[in-house]
């Protein structure tokens, strides 16, 4: 049985994916250290996550029935210490938690909440949802957020999965606060491998030689490139499925190519909004303070940046769109490219395949056990004889 198990639930948009992806990557290496990372596939845990609160995914969640008590089973059989991680964890109610710490056993558990300030949440979060095929304006957005009545299924995902103290409430009211991990993200601009320390001291893999190359993230966007994004979703959303929507727009044009616009304008907020998630912020802060929960970082980093120069998406102009759009073109252009090599390849693949497919029938061997196979097909007692041959022959 584990002796502890490190239950990462959120919140998005904190470096999760590539947390994730380090963790799959050493699993060996933390096997070693006695450290479960229990995952035969890189979105194990956000199967299980989908089965633990049946949650509709775009089909997912038929392949994810039972991911979560097979994880669990699992962490429960594991010596040493587990890790179970994904972002989506945060919107658990009160009833699917009590469910999931109830499979975990008598183990001892404790519950880590990576988290970010609200002034760079909210546009993350707008940026997350353009990069799901949603075409919905900035200033939309920011009034459902505001206000989450006028859209109640952004709304209420945004603040289920968002809202720290009440995700907190949700996971942590049953575990002393000793056992409740805060790891804020740091400030922008901030050395890169901080956020990484952060978890690596909570999760206890310091000292550890990990290899820490990122392989999987979720790489931010440029207020050009996103707005770029958002009119192709007005444009493709009812042409392009779901299926071929994440690996075409998301993937080739958002993750390996819009996100490269290093120079474009970083989205943020609005002065009136900007004060109004300070003033949130400053809240909570007060909150967790009092909880006295461990924090790897500081709860400081949670009141986020000061106001800057705000760069409207909803009014971006054709010049600004261009630049993005060229280099969403050339993207594309290289990947029908790669594509049509793959096609030719599969083609050629084929054509030898029928020929060598033509010179077996050629030989005298194969030409007289089709004359067989054919003579018995012409009476019953044939086709009986020929169907206890293949029964036999395990071919049906």
């Amino acid at each position: 049985m584990s002796r502890r198990v490190l239950l990462h639930v959120g919140c998005p948009k904190t470096g999760t994916s590539y947390l994730q992806d380090v963790l799959f990557r050493n699993q060996e290496t933390l096997r070693e250290h006695d450290i479960l990372y229990p995952a035969d596939r890189f979105d194990a845990h956000f199967l299980a996550a989908l089965d633990l609160m049946t949650l509709p995914w775009g089909g997912l969640e038929t392949e994810a029935v039972g991911a979560w008590d097979r994880l669990a089973a699992e962490v429960r059989e594991w010596h040493g210490t587990a890790i179970i991680s994904h972002e989506i964890f945060a919107r658990a109610t009160p009833a699917q938690v009590e469910r999931a710490l109830a499979a975990l056993g008598d183990t001892e558990v404790h519950l880590v909440l990576s988290v970010r300030d609200l002034v760079r949440q909210v546009p993350a979060e707008w940026q997350e949802n353009v990069k799901h095929r949603s075409h919905i304006t900035y200033a939309a957005f920011l009034e459902t957020i505001r206000d989450p009545a006028r859209d109640s299924r952004i709304g209420s995902w945004f603040w289920a999965v968002q809202e720290l103290p009440d995700v907190l409430d949700r996971w942590g009211s049953t575990l002393p606060p000793e056992h409740v991990h805060l790891v804020t993200v740091p400030p922008s601009g901030s050395d890169r491998g901080e956020l990484w320390r952060r978890f690596s001291r909570t999760f206890g893999l310091d000292g550890i030689d990990l290899d820490l190359t990122a392989e999987r993230e979720n790489p931010s966007l440029g207020v050009p490139e996103t707005a770029l994004l958002r009119a192709i979703n007005q444009r493709v959303t009812s042409v392009v499925a779901p299926p071929d929507y994440r690996p075409l727009v998301r993937e080739v044009l958002a993750h390996q190519t819009l996100s490269r616009g290093f120079a474009s304008a970083r989205l943020g907020l609005p002065p009136d909004d900007h004060a109004w998630a300070q003033q949130l912020s400053r809240a909570w802060v007060q909150v967790l303070r009092e909880r006295d929960y461990d924090v790897s970082g500081s709860l400081d980093d949670l009141l986020g940046p000061d106001l800057g120069t705000f760069t409207d998406p909803d009014t971006s102009t054709a010049d600004q769109l261009l630049p993005p759009a060229l280099d969403a073109i050339s993207a594309l252009l290289v990947e029908a490219a790669r594509l049509r090599e793959v096609e030719e390849r599969l083609h050629r693949e084929l054509h030898e395949a029928r020929e060598e497919r033509d010179r077996v029938r050629e030989t005298t061997t194969y030409r007289a056990k089709r004359r067989i196979v054919t003579t018995l097909e012409d009476s019953a007692p044939g086709r009986g004889t020929l169907e206890v041959y293949r029964r036999v022959r395990g071919r049906g």
